[in-house]
């Protein structure tokens, strides 16, 4: 007879499987031109669809540098300055001094872009309840706040070097 342990050891591992790949497909999903195409879209905003991902990071976690912004993305930081450059140009961005270390640049969204990126949640938010729109409200709770504490566990595993 097999030990429990055994049994929940496979269980777990194939949970971790299937776990993962959930997680890369709606990561597939969401990294598809065509998703942003489709929210740049529905938001009704002038902008291109390579600095969309920059202006709504840069919107969520900014103040942010280029090289962090870079990490984010998954692109060359030169790429990312370059196109933040565009972002400022367009109004969207300024960029500044970080206040601890001066050298640094940091990238804040303006009002302007703020009131693109409140037209993208907006648009977001259709398409979310569309998607919901056969969920309990519990399953909906439940989603958030396992994919939240999933997040920040990942958040606490350390990367390779640190």
């Amino acid at each position: 007879m097999p030990s429990r342990k055994n049994v929940q050891s496979t269980h777990m591992s194939d949970q971790v499987r299937a776990l993962h790949a959930a997680v890369l497909d709606i990561v597939s999903l969401m990294n598809q031109p065509q998703r942003d195409e489709t929210l740049i879209k529905a938001a009704g905003i002038p902008l291109d669809r390579a600095l969309f991902p920059l202006l709504v990071g840069i919107e969520r976690f900014g103040p942010i540098g280029v090289v962090e912004m870079a990490d984010r993305v998954g692109r060359d930081y030169t790429t990312v300055s370059r196109q933040v450059a565009k972002l400022e140009s367009l109004g969207l961005v300024e960029r500044r001094g970080n206040a601890a270390d001066r050298r640094v640049r940091e990238a804040v969204v303006t009002s302007k872009g703020k009131a693109m990126t409140d037209r993208v949640d907006a648009a977001r938010e259709t398409i979310g309840r569309a998607i919901f729109a056969t969920w309990d409200t519990e399953e909906i709770d439940a989603l958030v706040r396992l994919m939240r504490k999933f997040a920040d566990a990942m958040k606490d595993i350390p990367s390779p070097g640190s």
